[in-house]
Order: structure tokens, then C-alpha cells, then sequence
């Protein structure tokens, strides 16, 4: 039975920043527009993530700590749910909190902006490339091995504008946000997926409540769930979650369905970065957590292989 929650106003956690108000404003219009009844409040919640001045995010607790502070909210039922950019999301959630749906992915793949150089390829040697993901920096380290790869932090406009005066020759970020915010014009190209390998969930906006909230998790995935979508979430976050990665591991998942046939696709790096692991497997899309699991045992065995060979 489809639900209609027009008897109360139900509060919407999310960050401030412009691509978080984005994403939030985005699901909350979807929402009205399929019911126009419908009453959101935006409560913006400043997160741990949002106060570190750093350079590394991972020395401070990694990206779950842009959700931190939203989950406390959630949990103390200072609002009903909440969007997410799912990569932000740490692969086990806290209890009593879940992933109601997952609306149509983005573009997952990582784009190469630069104001002096066309292409990844036409970077020369020394040149300053800016990113802060140590998923991003193993990858491109393992391909350009003579580049200056420098920590990079602040919101997008911060980070093109590191580009525009100077302070680096390129800049690697997700093309989801960008597109997101409009600003595709400023990519120079887009990394293919297989080549660097995006961040599980990369380009999927989680959308997170209570797991007692009955009708207000029929509501969300009735009206916001993508299958396609939800399909590569639940095998990429599975994979995630049995890999037991920290944030300062070097991680990568990425699945993509064709047909009804799910390809998933795991990296992982020691975190010095001496030894990867890339693995390939596919499973009908009836099961993708199985697929997932099953990927991230054959990882961490070759990882453990290699690292004791």
C-alpha cells in the first residue's frame, strides 16, 4: 500500500555545503512532486567532516565523519532521514539505523580537471596532481609514477579554484559531484572505470532512517528507489562491509549489471602502497550482497597471499 505521510512535517538531516544542499533539495522536490501534500523540513547539520582543516581526512577518522553527526540526529529522532553521498557512508551502519533506497546513480566514474593540460596522459613529469583519496592516489601512483601527488581538501569551488591560481597542475574528483552542481564544463575528460576504479558507491545518493520507521521507509522506496541503482549499491556496500576496510585503506568497488547478470569489479592496496589486488566476478543480479561477500573473500585472500609471499 502506498503511503502518504501528509499528517506531519518530516525532517530532512544534511550537511551545508553546496553539493550536499543539492543532493537534499533534489530528493526532497522529487518527493513533493509524486506528492504534493508532502511537508519537508531541511535541518542542516554541521559534521566532523565539515570542521576538519587538515590535509588528510583519513588521519582524522576518514569520510564517515561526515555522517557522524547526522546519525547521532537520526538516532535521537532530531530528524526522520537523511541523504548521503554513499561513498560517505562506512560499511556497517549503527544499529537501528538503515538504507532505505537508493535513487538513480550518477556517473561513478572520477574526472580529471586542469587548466593547463587537456588529459591525464599530457601531464608531464613533476607535475603537482591534487586529490586526498588514498583509493585515487595508489591507482594513479601505479600509472604515473613520476607525478607529485599532493593532499587536496575543501568543497568543490575551493578545489577549482587550487587549479585556477596555480596551486596544482590537475585535480582528480568525483564527476557525480560536479554534474551534480553543474559543472561539467570545467572536465577535461573522465577516467574509465575499469582504469581507475571508483569508490564503492561513488556517484549513489544513500537515504538513510530508522529501522522502525515502517511507513516512512515504504514511502522513501516506493517513490526514490532505482533498481539498477539499488542493485550495484547492495553488491559494492556488501563487498565494502566484508572487507572490513578503515579509512585508511585503499579501497575500491565498482559494479555495473548487464542484462540480469552483475559484474563487480575490487581493488584493494597495502596501505603502503608496495601491493594491490584487482579481481573481477559476476553473479546473477538476484543476489548481489552474495556476490559482494564473495568477491571480498577472494580479494583479502590474495592480499594476505601476496603480502606473506
Amino acid at each position: 500500500m502506498s503511503y502518504s505521510p501528509v499528517s506531519k512535517i518530516w525532517k530532512l538531516g544534511t550537511r551545508g555545503s553546496p553539493l550536499a544542499l543539492t543532493q537534499s533539495r533534489g530528493v526532497a522536490l522529487s518527493l513533493q512532486q509524486r506528492d504534493p501534500n508532502l511537508k519537508i523540513e531541511e535541518v542542516i547539520i554541521e559534521t566532523s567532516g565539515d570542521r576538519y582543516t587538515g590535509d588528510r581526512l583519513a588521519d582524522a577518522g576518514g569520510k564517515a565523519l561526515f555522517v557522524k553527526e547526522i546519525e547521532e540526529a537520526l538516532l535521537t529522532k532530531k530528524v526522520d532521514f537523511a541523504v548521503h553521498s554513499l561513498k560517505d557512508v562506512p560499511g556497517i551502519l549503527p544499529q537501528g539505523l538503515m538504507l532505505a533506497a537508493f535513487p538513480p546513480r550518477e556517473d561513478a566514474r572520477d574526472a580529471f580537471l586542469s587548466v593547463r593540460y587537456a588529459s591525464f596522459d599530457a601531464l608531464p613529469r613533476g607535475a603537482r596532481l591534487g586529490t586526498s583519496s588514498p583509493r585515487r592516489e595508489m591507482q594513479i601512483r601505479a600509472m604515473r609514477p613520476d607525478l607529485v601527488i599532493l593532499p587536496v581538501r575543501g568543497n568543490i569551488d575551493t578545489r577549482l579554484k587550487k587549479i585556477e591560481n596555480g596551486e596544482y597542475d590537475a585535480l582528480v574528483l568525483a564527476a557525480a559531484g560536479l554534474h551534480r552542481l553543474n559543472k561539467k564544463n570545467v572536465i577535461r575528460n573522465y577516467f574509465d572505470p575499469d582504469v581507475l576504479i571508483p569508490a564503492v558507491g561513488q556517484g549513489v545518493l544513500g537515504i538513510e532512517t530508522r529501522v522502525d520507521e515502517k511507513e516512512l521507509i515504504s514511502f522513501l522506496k516506493t517513490h526514490l528507489e532505482e533498481r539498477v541503482s539499488s542493485l550495484t549499491a547492495r553488491a559494492e556496500r556488501m563487498f565494502l562491509e566484508k572487507m572490513g576496510g578503515d579509512c585508511y585503506t585503499p579501497l575500491a568497488g565498482y559494479a555495473r549489471l548487464q542484462g540480469e547478470t552483475l559484474h563487480l569489479v575490487g581493488w584493494m592496496a597495502t596501505p603502503d602502497g608496495q601491493r594491490n589486488v584487482r579481481l573481477e566476478k559476476s553473479g546473477p543480479s538476484t543476489h548481489p550482497e552474495e556476490l559482494g561477500a564473495v568477491l571480498a573473500g577472494e580479494v583479502l585472500h590474495a592480499i594476505a597471499h601476496h603480502t606473506l609471499s
